[in-house]
């Protein structure tokens, strides 16, 4: 069966709960209660997104989160009563799409988790090729002369962004607050996640052709036209 939304969450009425509220407001929403419960569940059914709790009875949600990823590119979020920034950056550097904290208001998660699907759904609706690079949006497959590349879920979101604003300069500024949803990321962690899609696109990532750097205001996604 297919579902929008997968809660992996060993708190069992807070999950309940959360799925009840989905179901009423047009999410298709199910719940399991830990890692096991999740892989059981892909067996059977599909999901368009996971609402993925850190701490799990029976195993850590950073583990399944890579565990999924290693079979399913679609959205992560984290939910976590933890506070750590340390968990935050682990969370989208291992494939995690965003990162929720507890307690959170029902109406603002399931606005949130519409606004994924709605992105998501967006983007599967056009695939890119050049034949150097293909992207396929609704798989978030990326190949690069011939080669599937992997990327974490953040990479391809900015890839995707990029591509989407096509010989447009886009600011860094614009690019936390459209991919990061936060607009107090550094420049740092900007600059080695471009620098890892150049590693992982580009046919010579030191003299880059799809994303170019223009000093001073952002980057730009040329289509390897430049």
């Amino acid at each position: 069966m297919k579902y929008g939304c997968l809660i992996v969450d060993d708190e069992k009425v807070l999950a309940d709960s959360t799925a009840e509220y989905f179901n009423l407001f047009g999410v298709k929403t199910a719940v399991t209660y830990g890692a096991d419960g999740c892989r059981n569940f892909f067996k059977e059914n599909s999901a368009e997104l996971i609402l993925l709790d850190i701490n799990l009875g029976d195993g850590s949600g950073f583990g399944l989160c890579k565990q999924l990823r290693a079979t399913t590119d679609i959205p992560i979020l984290f939910i976590s009563a933890r506070t750590s920034d340390d968990d935050k950056i682990v969370a989208l550097n291992i494939g995690g799409d965003d990162y929720i904290q507890k307690p959170y208001s029902l109406g603002v998660l399931l606005a949130k988790v519409k606004a994924v699907l709605k992105r998501y759904g967006q983007a599967s609706a056009t695939d890119y090729s050049d034949g150097y690079l293909t992207v396929n949006f609704s798989s978030r497959q990326v190949n690069a002369n011939g080669v599937t590349v992997k990327l974490t879920s953040l990479e391809f979101k900015l890839l995707v962004y990029l591509m989407e604003n096509k010989d447009k300069v886009v600011s860094k500024q614009e690019l936390f607050e459209k991919v990061w949803e936060d607009k107090f990321t550094g420049d740092g962690t900007l600059n080695v996640h471009i620098r890892r899609i150049r590693e992982a696109i580009e046919p010579d990532p030191n003299k880059p052709k799809y994303i170019l750097t223009v000093w001073g205001d952002g980057y730009k996604f040329t289509g390897g036209n430049e």
